[in-house]
Order: C-alpha cells, then structure tokens, then sequence
C-alpha cells in the first residue's frame, strides 16, 4: 500500500527576499549612478543610500517582497561591481575581440570606469575623453553598445526637492529675534564708544606727559647754563667765599620759582584735563540715556504690531 502510494509533489524553490529584477537593477543603477555623480564620484553616505532605495522603491516596492532597504541597495551596487570588474577583464585580456553582452556594462564603465582604470593594462587604447563612450574596443563589435545616458535619469528622487512650507511658519507672534538683535547692536555701538574714549584719552595723557618732559629738560638745560655762567665768573673774578653762598642762595631761589611754576602748570593740566573726562563721561552716559531709549520706544513699537496682528490674525 505504501508502495504504490503517489510520490510527493516536489517542494518549489524558497523565493529569496532580495532577489532584483532587471527592471529593479535598472532604476538602481540610475538612482545611485546620479547621486555618485552629484558628489563628484565619492562615497555614499547612509542618507543617500536611503534615498536611493526610495528611488527604487518608489517604482518596485508595492509588495513587501519587493521593497528594498539601503543596505540591500548598497549590496546589490556592490554585487554589480564585482560583476562589472569580471566583464572589463575579459574584454582586457581578450585585446578587444570581445565585447560584454551585459547590460548595465555601458552605465558602470562610465560611472566607475575611470576609477579603476589602473586595473587595465597599458597596451588597451582606452580614451577617457568621451564619458559617454569609455572604451573605443567596443568599435570592434559587430552590434554597438547604446551610449550610456547622461547622469540625471529623470528618475524621481526625493532628496532635490524644496523644504516643505510648513518649515516656515509666517507666525507673527513666533517671531522674536529682532529686539535682542537691536539690544546687541546697541550694547555694541557703546561699546565701541567707550573704546574709542578710552584711546582719546590715552593719547591727550600721552601728548600732556610729552610737553611737560620737554618744559623740565628746558629748565635743566636752563639751570645748567646759570651754573655754568657762575662758575665762569667765580673763577674770572675772583670773588668771595660770602658773595658765592649769596649767589647760590639765588640760583636756588630761581630754581624754586621754576620748580613752582612747573608745577602749577601740572596742576593746571590736570584739572584741565579731569574736566574734559568729566565732560566726555556725561556726554557718553547721556548717549547711553539716549540709545536705551530709542531701543525702548523700538521695543514698544514691535509690541503694538505685534498685538494689532495678532487681533487682525483671530478677529
């Protein structure tokens, strides 16, 4: 009885979940060849991968089995490169008598092409002076290759598309930065001001410590000289020990007097010039009184349109 019993039906092979179609393969290689060409043939990042399964997605991926994650892409790209590197070195060690039946050999020997171009040998006339036809030893081939299409594919990737408008809400209310902006201009305008002070007024100290060193190297030079005279007279006339101490007592005399003076004119500057700083701090502070002011009735300005366009907005 067992015997004769009918054998089993052979079980079908387990579909696998990534298997690609051709047509699958094909947006893929638009999708990715477009954004390797954007960024100049460099690496893809994890974002672009993910909207290069978007891409593919988009036009294959209505049933689970057939939508694609990024990882699967970049295996797949990486699939058809292997397969790409076997097809260019039979077509290299053939010397051109071969050509690849493939048909994703033309896009990625444009795409990747050049860089791997160390791989092919010297002797194989290749010309990297036309992207759209890599390999002249495709002339060879009694059915030639259709040219590869430019990069854009007109394939609909979402990654080139404007910033959604609810990323700029034309709130009025939300739209606060401008009075810190006018406080910060302010703050350092004055800033600016003060500095500006402080440099006059170095440089007035400057030019008063100037003067008043050239009055006392005049003044030595002008003592010095009375000395001098003095001693020539002592010694031409000869005069006495009382009349050189009376003498002397003078030239002491004068000293003090030009000491004094000296002085006075220093005390002088020195109030001339704490009147100018006084003066300078009340006309910095009334600026200061002044700017706060405007930014207050600034402010206040802002808040009224603010609460008229928002009574405009709800009424």
């Amino acid at each position: 009885m067992d015997s004769l019993a009918p054998a089993p039906a052979p079980r079908p092979l387990p579909f696998r979940e990534d298997c690609w179609s051709e047509e699958a393969t094909s947006t893929l290689v638009d999708a990715w060849g477009r954004r390797y060409m954007e960024l100049n043939r460099g690496n893809l990042r994890h974002k672009d991968w993910q909207e290069v399964a978007d891409a593919v997605n988009s036009l294959h991926g209505h049933t689970k089995k057939t939508h694609r994650t990024d990882v699967q892409c970049k295996n797949r790209i990486d699939t058809l490169k292997k397969k790409y590197k076997t097809e260019k070195a039979k077509i290299s060690e053939s010397n051109g008598t071969l050509t690849s039946s493939w048909p994703f050999f033309s896009r990625l020997d444009f795409l990747i092409g050049n860089s791997g171009k160390n791989q092919i040998p010297k002797g194989s006339p290749v010309s990297m002076s036309s992207p759209p036809l890599p390999l002249p030893l495709t002339s060879y081939s009694p059915m030639p290759l259709p040219p590869f299409p430019s990069p854009p594919m007109g394939v609909p990737l979402p990654f080139r598309r404007p910033p959604p408008a609810v990323a700029q809400p034309a709130i009025l209310p939300q739209k606060r930065p401008s009075p810190a902006m006018d406080d910060s201009y302010f703050k350092k305008n004055y800033s600016a001001v003060a500095a500006a002070a402080a440099a006059a007024t170095a440089a007035e100290d400057e030019e008063g410590y100037e003067e008043e060193e050239e009055e006392e190297d005049e003044e030595e030079e002008e003592r010095e000289e009375s000395e001098e005279e003095e001693e020539e007279m002592e010694t031409s006339n000869g005069i006495t020990e009382d009349e050189g101490i009376r003498r002397l007592a003078n030239a002491i005399k004068r000293f003090g007097e030009i000491y004094e003076r000296v002085e006075g004119m220093k005390q002088r500057q020195m109030i001339e010039l704490e009147k100018q700083r006084m003066q300078f701090a009340k006309d910095l502070e009334v600026q200061r009184m002044q700017l706060y002011m405007d930014t207050q009735v600034q402010l206040e300005k802002i808040k009224q349109s603010k609460r008229s366009g928002s009574d405009d907005m709800y009424s």
